[in-house]
Parts: structure tokens; C-alpha cells; sequence
């Protein structure tokens, strides 16, 4: 496997863009939150590779299919790549909670896709995520996990105090990143 490259895993829903409880369902309904798309930019511009593992289970409970969530991903990408950025591989979870899969945060399987796709050790690997599951998951295959409190995340914060102490956490996505790239000037 590689060594940790320039690389970093991002949750989408709370992070990249609006949450909705009633879930994104059409390309319409996806929102960027403000900043998101511009810290994603900045991210490639500094040579990052940039996945994102997000759960979407819609899929499986019927409100969108494989076909409507592809669209979406495609506003997604769209959207970034038109600031100069690029998300280069999405890998989603379309279980439902019951079904007990592997690769549904907190399980790791996103994560070991992402591993086995880039043929790459997650050992110290930047994730970014607004759930607790999203924290989980990171920290079960080695990823340095960041919590920002779009999203889920004041929630999860309030719930979870201890990850102040833990784990570092943002106001959001592009306030993360430019800390990130502070700190590593040289990528």
C-alpha cells in the first residue's frame, strides 16, 4: 500500500452540503454550504486527492434511486470543479441501518473502499465529518478525524463534550482547511 499522500476523506451531507432531514432526494434539493465548495478548491490546489464516503441510505428506504443519488453526485462535482476544485471518487453506503452492513458508518467498509481503491494505509489520514459515526468510523482504520459543527455537528459536540479534547473541531469545512493547509505548507 502507499504511504499517506496529500490526500483526505470528506462526509458529504452536513459537511459538503445542507442536511435535510427529510433527505437531498433530487440535484435541486442539494445546497452547498457556504465555503464548502471554495475549501474543496483550495484543498486541490494544494494537491490534495479528495474522497468522500458518505452514508445515503435513501437509496434504501426508496426516496431516491442509484440513478437520482448519481445526479446529485454529479451537481456535486460540478459545482466544485466549476471553483477549480475536484472531489475525485465519491463511495456511498445505500444500506439501511437494520440491514447490519459493513460498509454503513460507523463501520469501516467506506472506509476499506477507499483503502483498497487507492491502494492506500489510512494510518494518519485527515477525515472530516459532522457525526459521531463519521468520528467512529475514522478512528477505527487510523484516520485523524476533525469534527466541524455544520450539520450534525454542534449536536454531536453538545452530545459528546470529550471530543473537544479528543479530536479537533471547526466552525466548518473551509475554516478546517485552511488550518490543514497552515499547518502544511508544504503539499
Amino acid at each position: 500500500m502507499a504511504k499517506n499522500r496529500a490526500f483526505i476523506i470528506l462526509d458529504r451531507d452536513g459537511v459538503i452540503n445542507y442536511e435535510s432531514k427529510n433527505y437531498i432526494k433530487t440535484p435541486e434539493e442539494w445546497l452547498p454550504i457556504p465555503g464548502s465548495l471554495e475549501a474543496i478548491a483550495l484543498l486541490t490546489q494544494a494537491g490534495y486527492t479528495i474522497a468522500v464516503a458518505t452514508n445515503q441510505s435513501g437509496v434504501g428506504r426508496g426516496y431516491y434511486t442509484e440513478a437520482d443519488l448519481a445526479l446529485i453526485h454529479r451537481k456535486m462535482l460540478n459545482s466544485v470543479k466549476a471553483l477549480g476544485g475536484k472531489v475525485d471518487q465519491v463511495f456511498y453506503c445505500p444500506h439501511l441501518p437494520d440491514d447490519h452492513c459493513t460498509c454503513r458508518k460507523p463501520g469501516i467498509g467506506l472506509f476499506e473502499q477507499i483503502a483498497d481503491y487507492y491502494q492506500l494505509d489510512l494510518r494518519g489520514i485527515i477525515s472530516i465529518g459532522d457525526s459521531l459515526r463519521d468520528i467512529k468510523s475514522a478512528l477505527k482504520v487510523g484516520c485523524e478525524p476533525i469534527l466541524v459543527l455544520t450539520g450534525n455537528g454542534e449536536q454531536t459536540l453538545l452530545n459528546n463534550r470529550e471530543l473537544v479534547d479528543e479530536i479537533p473541531v471547526f466552525p466548518d469545512l473551509l475554516s478546517a482547511i485552511r488550518k490543514l493547509l497552515q499547518k502544511e505548507p508544504h503539499v
